[in-house]
């Protein structure tokens, strides 16, 4: 027995030091709180040491069940804690996997929709997928949130197939659910950095900031700004009300933030009731995200008490809660009572109220108080403005565009109003069924507008230079013209129209099969004729009114057909903007190029016959009213129209008419005089004298 006692003991021995070491195993490993140990990177067997080696292009991956460590005294809320070191598991496959599309960093198709959460994401999606179904743009879809769900899953979640072409982007952090504001503002602008260099978008689009994260609306913001990228933040309606923008390509909706619209409204005397009608239109439009146009309002001289009371509580743009600061966007212009204007003041009085600051930016948009708006009026002028002024199908800025504007109206008479208008439709096949149907049609008309319509900017300084040289000319020395437009229209339209044939120019009008709806309704119970025609419509009244025969048997008759309203009323369209709009079924988008082209008289032409009508009107015109030689040599300089006349006042160095031989020449020995602002400013002060028969400037005194 005594044989087995060394073995026994030894054997205890074993076993309680095998409960000594699984104690101390035990009792030494780390809480879950406890911050990792960190190994010494061995840098011999680094992936980036080896560059086949798979692991170097393969993400992280990252589970829902790893945290970061928690600090001992978190400052932020307990949720939101971690403000480690940022690192990007997913961005780089999906960036460097579109270096097929990287171009010139101004000239690209890449459109980016940025979301910080699953429910904007739902919003926005839909249109981006819309947007990509139009193969305009290149479409990008960035997740910037603390959501953990994978990328398949969101889009599982969202209804998303392979027939939605949009590039995903994974632009979440690592330890994102628990990353605090501060550590989430600094990641999405560090992934708009990333995304900027691999691809530069035009734009960027997100949702209504009440949806969106507060640290991604923050820094979205202000990382776009530093870009200098537009974005786009969509109202919360959008899927509904906004798909349209999904149509526009790259280069329009890069306009987004730079395209800015003032509204000018002329009032006659007499005309509160058509007035507050228009300002309530104006208020009531839905103007989506984008900021308030600025409000001109040119006032009588005798305001009436109901338009006085209503412009003392007009507030424009509405207050905002959420804004810290208020800006008025009102400017009453109130005329000093004097005689009845002639067709000359009352044209510079109007075209004088607005002058762009950026012309190739800065628009006018010209509405006549017997106007009433659309509540879905400014989705269409936006939409249009973008994609027939800034895309990259409209003409360049300075290189001979002939649109001059956007007509919100669909007249129903000639400018003259001898006849019923009626605008053209055209034959368009369905894309699926090929099948032939007849459609209105927007189309292109050399015809002013001055009930509702846009006028671009640098066109609107050019009919300034027009208009200055065009009053400025000497009656005696000018044959008198026809008159073109009817004088239920006002004056500045006839000067308008000089320009425009001289130039080639047009405005886009709207067509839709909707019928007796429209953009712009325009009522003629309250119709008030222009001030400066307003005499002669009197005088003509009292002439064609003689004092009838004294004869009691006479019968009184009437013809019901004279009785009939010559302008047709519409009401204002309250569908959505994409409604109107030919789907992908029908058509494309229209170009300008593929649209109807009308003459000023209404009839259909084509380009080559409209492009020689116009350089004909302009010789002539230059010859009869701008008193040229037949020798001259114009030059035309972009935002003038100096070019078109020659008298001893031109300004442009180009030729001068001697008027009393008829006889043009041409100062080729020396270059051009080119005259500073004050010059100009003091010549065109003396010409305004000399319109009030003030004499020089010495003289006035």
């Amino acid at each position: 027995m005594s044989h087995f006692t060394p073995w026994r003991r030894r054997r205890t021995l074993y076993g309680l030091m095998a409960c000594i070491a699984l104690y101390l195993f035990f009792k030494n490993i780390p809480p879950p709180d406890h911050p990792p140990i960190r190994l010494r990177p061995n840098y011999a067997t680094s992936p980036r040491n080896f560059p086949n080696d798979p692991r170097r292009s393969k993400p992280i991956p990252e589970t829902s069940s790893q945290k970061p460590p928690r600090p001992d005294k978190p400052s932020e809320a307990e949720k939101h804690y971690f403000n480690g070191p940022i690192r990007f598991n997913r961005l780089a496959v999906s960036l460097h996997a579109i270096a097929r599309l990287w171009s010139q960093p101004d000239k690209n198709k890449n459109v980016l929709f940025a979301a910080s959460n699953l429910h904007s994401a739902s919003e926005l999606i839909p249109i981006a997928c819309e947007m990509a179904d139009w193969d305009r743009n290149e479409v990008h879809f960035a997740l910037m949130g603390r959501d953990d769900l994978e990328l398949d899953e969101i889009k599982l979640l969202n209804g998303v197939d392979d027939e939605c072409k949009i590039n995903w982007h994974d632009a979440r952090p690592d330890f994102s659910p628990w990353s605090s504001d501060f550590r989430m503002e600094i990641s999405v602008a560090a992934a708009l950095g990333h995304i900027q260099t691999f691809m530069h978008p035009q734009v960027v689009i997100t949702d209504d900031q009440g949806r969106e994260d507060g640290f991604f609306t923050k820094a979205i913001r202000a990382k776009a700004s530093e870009l200098g990228k537009s974005i786009i933040e969509l109202p919360p309606d959008a899927s509904h009300n906004m798909m349209w923008i999904a149509r526009l390509d790259s280069t329009s909706l890069a306009a987004w933030q730079t395209a800015y619209v003032d509204i000018l409204i002329h009032a006659p005397p007499h005309s509160s009731g058509s007035l507050l009608r228009l300002l309530k239109s104006i208020e009531a439009a839905d103007y989506f995200s984008y900021r308030r146009p600025h409000l001109t309002i040119e006032l009588p001289a005798e305001i009436d008490p109901p338009s006085l009371r209503y412009l003392e509580e007009l507030v424009w743009p509405p207050i905002d809660p959420s804004a810290a600061h208020h800006a008025s966007q009102v400017t009453l212009r109130h005329r000093v009572p004097r005689r009845a204007s002639t067709v000359e003041e009352a044209s510079i009085r109007l075209v004088e109220s607005f002058y762009p600051a950026r012309p190739a930016n800065s628009h006018v948009l010209v509405l006549s108080p017997q106007v009433e708006l659309s509540p879905i009026y400014f989705h269409f002028l936006m939409y249009s403005l973008l994609e027939y002024k800034y895309s990259s199908t409209a003409a360049p800025i300075g290189e001979g565009s002939s649109l001059m504007g956007l007509s919100l109206e669909l007249p129903s008479m000639h400018l003259n109003e001898s006849n019923m208008f009626s605008p053209p439709i055209v034959q368009q096949a369905s894309k699926k069924s090929g099948d032939r149907s007849e459609r209105p049609t927007p189309f292109l008309w050399q015809a002013p507008n001055s009930n509702a319509a846009l006028y671009f900017g640098d066109k609107w300084v050019e009919f300034h230079s027009f208009l200055t040289s065009r009053v400025s000319l000497d009656p005696a020395k000018t044959p008198e013209r026809p008159h073109l437009i009817s004088e239920r229209y006002p004056s500045w339209l006839e000067y308008i129209l000089e320009l425009m044939r001289a130039r080639g120019y047009t405005l886009l009008y709207p067509n839709f099969p909707s019928g007796r709806e429209s953009i712009a309704s325009v009522h003629y119970e309250l119709f008030q004729p222009p001030e400066e025609f307003s005499k002669s419509k009197s005088k003509s009244a009292a002439n064609d009114s003689p004092i009838p025969p004294l004869d009691p048997s006479e019968t009184f008759e009437t013809n019901p057909n004279a009785h009939r309203p010559k302008h047709i009323e519409s009401t204002p369209l309250t569908t959505t903007l994409t409604s109107l709009l030919p789907s992908r079924g029908h058509s494309n988008i229209q170009e300008l190029s593929d649209l109807p082209l009308l003459s000023y008289q209404g009839n259909s032409i084509s380009p080559e016959t409209f492009e020689s009508t116009a350089r004909s009107f302009t010789a002539d015109f230059r010859r009869h009213v701008g008193l040229c030689g037949a020798n001259y040599n114009p030059i035309v300089e972009r935002l003038k129209a100096n070019d078109l006349f020659c008298d001893r006042n031109d300004r442009s160095g180009s030729g001068i008419v001697d008027l009393d031989n008829d006889q043009p020449f041409a100062r080729k020995d020396r270059a051009p005089v080119v005259k500073d602002d004050s010059e100009i400013r003091q010549s065109e002060f003396e010409a305004h004298l000399r319109r009030q028969g003030a004499g020089s400037p010495d003289n006035a005194s």
